[in-house]
C-alpha cells in the first residue's frame, strides 16, 4: 500500500512586464522622456518604442534583447554619445530606426547588427563616414559616389581607386563629378526643399497640379502648387499639430478634394478642402482599432463608387477599406488580419477590380472584387513569392506586367497570362523599397 502523505502543487507565475516608472504607455506604443537610463522590460503588445530628451550616455549591447516585437525605435534630442556594438541585437521584426538630434561621437561598426527587417534608417546628423578597405572602380557607376563627398558636409576618410587602370591609386576625394566621361539619360536637378519627408503624392485639382509631402518629424502635410510662370512648384498650404505623419492621400470626389492623413501614432484623420475659407478642415477620425500602423493609402472608384484602402503593417490591426457614403468614409471591409501588410496595389485584370495585397508574413494575395457580395474575395496567391514590399503595375499594348519590390533578394518582373502572373525578369535591387515604371515621351 503506497500513502501519500503530502502533496505539493507547485505553480509559477509568469507575470507581464508593467510600463517602467520613466515612460508612458498605451496598448501598443511606449514615450520615454527624461529616463536615465534604458528600461530592461516593456509590457509584451508594446511595438513602437520611443525616448526623448533622456540623460543616458550610450546605448550599450543588447538593450533591447527582452522587446523582441518592437516595430519602430525612436531616439530624439537625447544626450547618449555612442551606439555600442549589438546594441540593438534581439529586435528581428524592427522596421523604422529614426536616430535624430542627438549628441552621437561614435558608432560601434556592429551597432545594427541584426536588423533583418529594417526598411528605413533615419541618421540626419551623420558627421563622418569611413569606407576604407574597399576595391573601388571608379567608373561611372561611381559617379554618385564622388558627386555626393563633393557637396556632402559630411567627413570621408581618404579612399583610393582600385581600377581601371588610368585611375589606379588615385584618391577619390580628389575625384569631381566632371572626371568621369559618361554618357547618361539622367534627370537634371529642377529644385531642392529644405525638409524632410516620407512619402509625396502628386495630384490634380480644380484644373491645377499640386504635389503633398508627409512629414512624420514635425507632423505635417506640405501642399505645393505648380506655377505655371515660374514653371516650378510653390508653397500653398499645411495641416499642422499631426504625429508621425507618413502618409498624405488625396482623393477627389464630386469635385471636393479630401486628404487621408495616415499616422504610426494615434489616430488617422481625414481632412477636407474648404475652398471659400481656403483651407482644410478635419472632418473625422479613421478608427484605431482596425488601423494601427498605416503603412501605405490606396485609392480607387468604381460603380460610381468612391474608396480608399490603408494597408496595416501592424500584428494587431487589419488592412481595411473605406467607402465614400456622401457624407463621410465609413469602414466597408477588413481583409485578413495578423499578417503585416506592407502594401497594397488596385489594378483591373480581364477587365474586374482587384487588390494584390503584400505582406512581410506571407505570399502575395490577389483579390477580385465580387458584384453579388459587393467586396473583395480572395483569389489566389503567387507563389515563391514571401517578403514582397511593394507591388506596383503597368501596361504595355494592353499586356499587364507587375513589379515586385523585395528589401533582400531579388525584385521581379512578372507578366499576366490570362490565369496567373507569370516571371518574366529577374532585377538585382537589395536594399530597395520601390521598383516604379513610368514612361517618358513616347
Amino acid at each position: 500500500e503506497i500513502r501519500i502523505t503530502n502533496l505539493y502543487l507547485i505553480i509559477k507565475l509568469h507575470k507581464h512586464a508593467r510600463c517602467p516608472a520613466s515612460c508612458t504607455c498605451s496598448k501598443d506604443n511606449a514615450l520615454c522622456a527624461n529616463t536615465g537610463s534604458i528600461p530592461r522590460s516593456f509590457p509584451p503588445d508594446v511595438t513602437s518604442l520611443s525616448f526623448v530628451k533622456s540623460g543616458f550616455n550610450e546605448i550599450p549591447k543588447e538593450s533591447f534583447i527582452h522587446t523582441p516585437a518592437l516595430h519602430l525605435l525612436l531616439f530624439t534630442a537625447n544626450d547618449f554619445d555612442s551606439i555600442n556594438e549589438d546594441a540593438s541585437l534581439g529586435l528581428p521584426h524592427l522596421e523604422y530606426l529614426f536616430i535624430e538630434n542627438n549628441q552621437i561621437k561614435s558608432i560601434s561598426p556592429f551597432a545594427f547588427r541584426g536588423l533583418k527587417s529594417l526598411i528605413h534608417l533615419g541618421m540626419e546628423a551623420l558627421t563622418k563616414v569611413d569606407l576604407r578597405g574597399n576595391l573601388f572602380s571608379c567608373d561611372c557607376k561611381l559617379k554618385w559616389l564622388v558627386d555626393w563627398m563633393f557637396h556632402t558636409n559630411v567627413t570621408v576618410d581618404q579612399i583610393f581607386c582600385n581600377g581601371p587602370e588610368a585611375y589606379q591609386g588615385k584618391k577619390i576625394n580628389d575625384l569631381v563629378a566632371q572626371s568621369f566621361d559618361c554618357i547618361t539619360t539622367d534627370f537634371s536637378l529642377l529644385k531642392s526643399l529644405d525638409f524632410q519627408s516620407i512619402s509625396v503624392e502628386a495630384f490634380a485639382f480644380g484644373g491645377d497640379q499640386f504635389v503633398v509631402f508627409a512629414q512624420p518629424f514635425i507632423g505635417r502635410c506640405s501642399f505645393m502648387e505648380w506655377d505655371h510662370v515660374q514653371m516650378e512648384f510653390r508653397n500653398l498650404d499645411n495641416i499642422t499639430s499631426l504625429t508621425s505623419t507618413v502618409i498624405c492621400k488625396p482623393i477627389v470626389i464630386d469635385g471636393q478634394l479630401f486628404i487621408i492623413v495616415a499616422q504610426l501614432f494615434g489616430r488617422s484623420h481625414i481632412f477636407k478642402r474648404d475652398v471659400s475659407a481656403n483651407k482644410f478642415i478635419e472632418i473625422q477620425d479613421v478608427g484605431i482599432l482596425k488601423v494601427r500602423k498605416p503603412n501605405d493609402v490606396e485609392i480607387f472608384h468604381g460603380g460610381g463608387e468612391s474608396f480608399f484602402i490603408i494597408s496595416d503593417s501592424s500584428k494587431a490591426g487589419s488592412t481595411t477599406i473605406h467607402k465614400w457614403n456622401g457624407n463621410g468614409f465609413y469602414s466597408h471591409q477588413s481583409l485578413h488580419p495578423w499578417h503585416c501588410d506592407t502594401h497594397v496595389e488596385y489594378l483591373e485584370i480581364s477587365g474586374k477590380p482587384h487588390l494584390i495585397l503584400s505582406s512581410s508574413s506571407q505570399r502575395l494575395v490577389i483579390y477580385q472584387w465580387s458584384k453579388t457580395t459587393k467586396q473583395f474575395e480572395r483569389r489566389m496567391d503567387i507563389p515563391e513569392m514571401e517578403d514582397v514590399y511593394v507591388v506596383k503595375h503597368f501596361t504595355v499594348k494592353s499586356e499587364l506586367y507587375i513589379c515586385q519590390t523585395r528589401f533582400i533578394g531579388n525584385s521581379k518582373v512578372m507578366k499576366w497570362n490570362g490565369s496567373m502572373f507569370s516571371e518574366i525578369q529577374t532585377m538585382a535591387s537589395r536594399g530597395s523599397m520601390v521598383f516604379q515604371v513610368f514612361s517618358i515621351g513616347n
